[in-house]
């Protein structure tokens, strides 16, 4: 097992060495470089481009499934969980990991491209507008976040469910065991470094041309040259360290809720400064265009057109840099959506960034092709075809307030880029740490920094196409290992829900009908509000005593049983297997008169109660006022009910 310490050798050393070999050969031979990757990259989508189809199309599928089954239900982490992250902060940092610096550079881009060159209507056409859209919204539909979903689940399921690092060789447990502890979890992880590191590395690297073209644009005094690159780098790595410094909640948390305000601040000005209402008729009809399509698009591979070409430029080429991504993408969405429950979490993460894409894809795309076609924009055209990364700013200047939305662009392409890089940061320092997440601050500022050296290494070198090459190669390996994060998932999953069915619905009827009190007396038990001293000494004098009763009955029958207690709970452990092992927990929880959950005690209002806790979460049920007798009863009860799980997990296994 992991140990907490600031590093992880297996993990960390060979990451670094890894990642300065590959820095160096991209670097001193970059055209050699590109070309090898260039090759490795066009034979796997002749040869296995119907694998990355088919393998995205599996995992959204995989994904939908176990959102609408009663998988859904299940809680990631204890069932008394609640989510760490409003629904506000969390879906701000899902939208600027993910996907926020590719609205900004491909948002005008995309769609235009698509319409002067469309693979199946004839170019610059009203039919090639629609097909434009179409294709843009299934390259940044819900297919991506159905690949970040399947990473990201399973990390945090294995991590909060059943406390396994939050690692992706965690997500393989159910596969290969305690072997996930060995060279092929080592190997998983270091591979997940390699991808974060260059994934984000690369995209820095070309997202400071956006930026450099877009203040040349704004400022005649400044150039376009890759010495102002590298400073731009250097601020934005400058400002990420110092978010990452900062940790989790009061760096990443703030960049994104205010990357989200200030996208949706400029997403709202170009709609309402644009043809507002032709742009909400195009929303509606271009979602309902995907959703029509959706089936037929998943599997084409263009088998009887053969467009390779146009495949691998695009759809394929998409599909291998977000599986390229997941990695990164997954383990921060996970580490930030404990609690949650499975559905609520497969249903944030496809549809509310989709949702917000689609929106942001058909106000600047849509605007971009009605210039071009109804008002005579041609010059955007050839902005488009000839430098995407000023695009965006030649869009703006037909619209009002031109350079105060460019300046907003330019600041909202940063802060994007900002936030990219210090989630990128944290991720890699929880996979070189060994899943943890108290890790020093230096070791987190390392990475950060190194991102900007290596993303401004390559720069100056022009090795930054190979590196994203290679990266986008590494996606086939990827690919299948997510294939056996969704066997081992369901696997997990099955297996969880069989255990909630065989000890859900506590009833107390039994136990109460065979007390020694009468009902007056539960009654009055019933209606009263106990003390926090009340709660402690029922836990020490009634509910530890019965416990102890339990230990002895198991001890004389050879099984082994332990109690540890912590101040306000009281802990029984039966057998020595720490996988298989029965816990069952007494805590005392304080409410207010409502019912609300509480910490500590803030009033005299307050009241306290003695829950149970299983190894799987709370039960949301009081013993306080049951007498030493029903405590047993209850342990045992439960115990009964565990066992009975065992049986047909067994069984199951068994028969499979």
């Amino acid at each position: 097992m992991f140990k907490k310490s600031s590093i992880y050798p297996p993990v960390f050393f060979p990451s670094v060495l890894l990642i300065f070999v590959m820095v160096f050969i991209c670097a001193v031979w970059p055209e050699q470089a590109s070309i090898f990757f260039k090759s490795i990259q066009s034979y796997l989508e002749v040869k296995a481009g119907w694998l990355y189809i088919v393998g995205v199309a599996i995992f959204l599928i995989f994904i939908i499934f176990v959102m609408v089954s009663r998988f859904g239900d299940i809680k990631l982490g204890p069932d008394h969980s609640v989510p760490d992250y409003s629904f506000k902060s969390w879906a701000s940092m899902l939208f600027s990991a993910g996907m926020g610096i590719g609205l900004m550079f491909f948002g005008v881009a995309e769609p235009v491209m698509h319409y002067l060159a469309p693979p199946d209507a004839t170019p610059e056409t009203l039919e090639a507008a629609k097909e434009a859209l179409n294709i843009t919204f299934y390259h940044y539909g819900i297919h991506i976040w159905a690949i970040y979903a399947v990473v990201a689940l399973s990390l945090a399921y294995f991590s909060y469910r059943h406390k396994l690092p939050l690692l992706p060789r965690s997500a393989l447990y159910p596969l290969i065991g305690e072997r996930i502890y060995g060279p092929i979890g080592h190997a998983v992880d270091t591979f997940a470094v390699l991808g974060t590191m260059f994934g984000v590395a690369t995209s820095l690297g070309f997202g400071v041309l956006q930026v450099n073209s877009g203040l040349s644009y704004l400022f005649d005094g400044v150039p376009n040259n890759p010495t102002v690159q590298v400073v731009i780098i250097m601020i934005i790595t400058a400002i990420a360290t110092l978010s990452v410094f900062a940790g989790l909640d009061k760096g990443v948390k703030r960049l994104s809720v205010l990357n989200l305000t200030l996208a949706l601040l400029l997403l709202t000005a170009v709609l309402l400064l644009g043809p507002t209402v032709m742009l909400l008729q195009a929303f509606v009809q271009n979602t309902g265009g995907y959703l029509s399509d959706i089936v037929g698009k998943t599997f084409n591979l263009y088998a009887y057109e053969q467009k390779d070409d146009w495949l691998g430029g695009w759809t394929l080429l998409y599909w291998g840099w977000w599986i390229s991504w997941s990695p990164f993408v997954g383990t921060f969405i996970a580490r930030v959506s404990r609690g949650r429950t499975i559905r609520e979490f497969i249903a944030g993460v496809l549809f509310f960034p989709t949702g917000v894409t689609f929106l942001w894809m058909t106000v600047f795309g849509n605007s971009a092709i009605d210039l071009i076609r109804n008002q005579g924009a041609t010059y955007l055209s050839e902005a488009v075809s000839s430098d995407v990364s000023v695009a965006l700013f030649r869009f703006f200047e037909h619209l009002p307030f031109s350079t105060a939305l460019s300046v907003l662009a330019i600041f909202l392409v940063v802060t994007f880029f900002i936030t990219s890089s210090d989630s990128g940061s944290l991720v890699i320092d929880n996979l070189t740490s060994g899943g943890n997440e108290q890790s020093p601050a230096g070791q987190r500022v390392f990475w950060a920094i190194l991102q900007g050296v290596v993303a401004s290494v390559l720069l100056l070198a022009g090795g930054l196409q190979a590196l994203q090459t290679a990266a986008i190669a590494s996606a086939l390996p990827i690919m299948i290992v997510m294939l056996l994060m969704c066997i081992g998932l369901y696997k997990a999953l099955q297996d969880d829900r069989l255990k909630l069915e065989s000890v859900q619905q506590h009833h107390t009827g039994v136990q109460f009908a065979k007390t020694s009190i009468s009902w007056k007396e539960r009654v009055n038990i019933l209606v009263s509000h106990p003390s926090k001293e009340d709660a402690q000494q029922f836990l020490n004098t009634v509910a530890k005593p019965g416990l102890e009763e339990v230990v002895k009955i198991f001890l004389a029958n050879n099984t082994p049983a332990v109690i540890t207690q912590h101040d306000k709970r009281v802990r029984l452990l039966i057998g020595n297997n720490e996988a298989l092992q029965f816990a069952y927990g007494l805590r005392i929880r304080a409410f207010t008169m409502n019912g609300a959950d509480i910490e500590g005690f803030a009033s005299e209002q307050d009241y306290y109660r003695v829950e149970v806790f299983l190894e799987h979460g709370g039960q949301h049920y009081d013993v306080m006022g049951y007498t030493q007798e029903q405590i047993i009863a209850d342990v045992i009860n439960q115990y009964e009910r565990y066992l009975h799980y065992q049986h047909l997990s067994n069984s199951e296994l068994v028969t499979d």
